[in-house]
């Protein structure tokens, strides 16, 4: 399992685009991490390698839970801190989206349970300091580990 400490938020976000630029469709990246770990400032890095306009602003969609960016493909930002379980998800019918043609960045991924699709790229981020985060990547499935083997080639 790949880590990397950063230094700073804009260091989160510069990883984040580093793993954004690798993206193809229908990648799934499930952030996992306690509040203020980086889930998003990563998700903002994300956006940045995907090409998404600077312009818009990426935001957390804690209360509307999608949030859909475009860039060079389709950015699909799924915020389920408000939701209980995978048996929610599958009432709200995201899973169109997480076999579509964008990249899914899933942050509090863990409450999908099974729903979470079988191939994902897990990354788990925590605090390392009072910048600092550790960012721990583990990959299930071909695809996600063909793009960690990217990411640290």
């Amino acid at each position: 399992m790949p880590l990397v400490v950063t230094k700073s938020g804009e260091e989160t976000v510069e990883l984040g685009a580093k793993l954004g630029r690798l993206l193809a469709p229908g990648d799934f990246l499930a952030l996992v991490g306690e509040l203020g770990a980086g889930k998003t400032q990563f998700a903002k890095g994300i956006a940045a390698g995907l090409e998404v306009d600077p312009g818009t602003p990426v935001t957390s969609p804690t209360y509307t839970i999608l949030n859909i960016y475009q860039g060079r493909l389709p950015l699909y930002h799924f915020d389920l801190y408000r939701l209980h379980d995978g048996e929610e998800v599958a009432e709200l019918g995201f899973e169109e989206y997480f076999y579509g043609s964008g990249a899914c960045v899933v942050e509090w991924a863990e409450r999908l349970g099974e729903e979470t699709p079988p191939e994902v790229l897990t990354v788990t981020l925590a605090h390392a300091g009072a910048e600092e985060r550790s960012v721990a990547f583990s990959a299930v499935g071909a695809r996600p580990a063909a793009l960690l083997q990217a990411l640290f080639a």
